[in-house]
């Protein structure tokens, strides 16, 4: 079965007053079970726009998230947050089909993982066709896999593109390596003009 995830990109305007909320989110999710992938670490926007603030927790499945966020344990703490910050807030299903071939040997793992967050609006859906097969290629030799691809999505708050995106590589280094490697930038060549996209890359969550 296929994962659920979270993506909330916040703007907090008072981290005081924006503490109370997490510290009664994080014990809900303990609870409940779910995990945070990705939340503060270092974090570049390299396409677009993103929120200050970017968040990336992983559910059991993606009607568990949906469940989650109706419930009464957020429910109890969603309006703590809204004071003190704005935010674009998608879930999303999990992919659950096939990952790009391994290229060469991949980048050695580190301590932590990175992650693309990519959102897209595709305005030319046969042009885009040929990124999509050759973009297999970048993330096969960084060692990428998907998370996220497509799927089942619903926007809680805010706005959000009408595509999602999620990769995971071994560090936040093979991340950045791959979207600034001669093989990426060819498949951006390919893309451009036929998605506009907002995509940043983020370390994973170091426990603290």
């Amino acid at each position: 079965m296929p994962k659920g995830y979270w993506i909330p990109h916040l703007d907090v305007s008072n981290m005081e007053g924006f503490q109370a909320y997490r510290t009664m989110a994080d014990e809900g999710h303990k609870r409940f079970g779910s995990r945070l992938l990705a939340r503060g670490g270092r974090r570049e926007v390299m396409e677009g726009k993103m929120r200050g603030r970017n968040v990336l927790r992983e559910f059991n499945s993606y009607d568990e998230a949906i469940a989650y966020y109706h419930g009464p344990d957020y429910s109890r703490a969603h309006p703590l947050r809204e004071p003190h910050s704005e935010c674009d807030f998608l879930i999303v299903e999990g992919h659950d089909g096939p990952q790009p071939p391994p290229v060469g040997t991949p980048p050695a793992p580190a301590a932590l993982k990175g992650y693309w967050i990519v959102h897209l609006d595709v305005n030319d859906p046969e042009g885009y066709k040929p990124y999509q097969d050759y973009v297999a290629t970048p993330f096969g030799t960084f060692g990428g896999r998907y998370l996220v691809r497509g799927g089942r999505c619903e926007v809680t708050e805010g706005r959000q593109r009408a595509r999602t995106v999620v990769l995971e590589f071994p560090s936040y280094d093979a991340a950045l390596a791959c979207y600034r490697s001669p093989e990426y930038r060819k498949a951006l060549a390919l893309r451009k003009g036929k998605a506009e996209a907002d995509l940043i890359v983020i370390e994973a969550y170091d426990g603290k």
